[in-house]
Parts: C-alpha cells; structure tokens; sequence
C-alpha cells in the first residue's frame, strides 16, 4: 500500500447523494479477479450520459472526488474503492461514508474525509464552477485547504491515521510484528514438532 501524506490537485464534484457501491462498480464487473483496471467500469451506467461530471475532460485524473451523504453505501465491495482508485482518486471528501466502504478505503490507501454540509456546498459549487480550482488535503496537519483562506480541519482515527501516513495494509501490519512472529514459531516447533520421528 502506498503512502498517504498530502492530496493537491482540481476535485470531481460528484453532487448527488446516497452513492452505492453498485453504482459505483456494477456487479457484473466483480467476476475479475485483478485489483486494477477497475476504473473504466466506474459509474458505469452514469457514464452512458455524455453529460456526466466524470465524462468531462476538465476532470480526467482529478485526485479528489466530492460526493453528498452517505457515500458508499450498499453490498460491500472492495470493487468499488478500486474503480475510484482507477480513476486516479487519492481522496474522497463528503458529509457522511458508510462505514464498511470508509473501513474499505483504509485499508488500500484511499484517504476518506468528513466535512460538514456547508463546505461540501461550497467545495462543490467551486468545482463546478472552476474546474480546474486545486484542493489541498494535508494528512498529518488533518487539514482541507482552497483558495488563499478557506482551511477546514477534518477528524480521523488515529490508527487509520497510521496506517496512511506508513503506507500500511493488513499484511504490512502483520510483517512489523516479525521477530514475535518468528520466536513465537521457533518455540511452537520445539513444543509441537511438525514431523513426527519414525518409530
């Protein structure tokens, strides 16, 4: 997983609410079983309107999308945070994130951020009104920044919080506990041999 520290770069003003995981990644897509190359499927029902905020090219690699309420919400699939990823988003601010889909995006570095209402309002309106305007997400300082004054400080859970900044997946968690992983299996064997002696 990589590390997570700073997000800068134009926001996707993803303004509609109740977003589930099934209209983010259709179900038929969930046969494959790479994790990547998921970004073409993405809202892919949306995405038949030539209209759709994510068909415009001023938004192409944005790295911040900004949706309403309850982002996310739905079957569980780690499907659907990869199709964000595939569409080269490292952050994802809204009011509210269902909390296996906020759980989901901890786990493979796409960072999630809560705001109020009013400044997703404002967020998204500058979205759409310049496409090309920068967000900024600092992660260490738990900070949103737009434009020369607009900062907005986000909470997170301090092990998530972690695991971002280290670039930490289950496995990378796992692997820092080695040297007791390794005398607790050197002991086991001396108490449980794998093999037993001929007799």
């Amino acid at each position: 997983m990589h590390r997570v520290e700073k997000v800068r770069g134009n926001a996707i003003p993803l303004n509609r609410a109740d977003v589930d995981t099934d209209q983010i990644i259709p179900a038929k897509h969930l046969k494959r079983i790479e994790r990547t190359g998921f970004g073409p499927f993405a809202f892919e029902a949306w995405r038949q309107d030539p209209d759709f905020v994510v068909n415009n090219p001023a938004y192409k690699d944005a790295p911040i999308l900004l949706a309403r309420q309850n982002f996310g919400s739905g079957s569980s699939r780690e499907h659907a945070v990869w199709a964000i990823e595939g569409l080269g988003v490292q952050a994802v601010i809204a009011p509210s994130f269902a909390d296996i889909f906020k759980n989901n995006c901890s786990k493979v570095g796409l960072l999630t951020i809560e705001l109020p209402q009013a400044d997703l309002d404002w967020l998204m309106a500058r979205a759409e009104e310049t496409p090309a305007a920068e967000i900024e997400v600092d992660l260490p300082s738990q900070t949103v920044r737009a434009g020369a004054s607009w900062e907005r400080h986000f909470e997170i859970d301090p092990f998530v919080k972690h695991r971002l900044l280290n670039g930490l997946d289950d496995i990378g968690l796992t692997l820092q506990h080695g040297d007791d992983i390794t005398k607790f299996e050197e002991q086991r064997s001396d108490l449980k041999p794998r093999t037993l002696a001929a007799t």
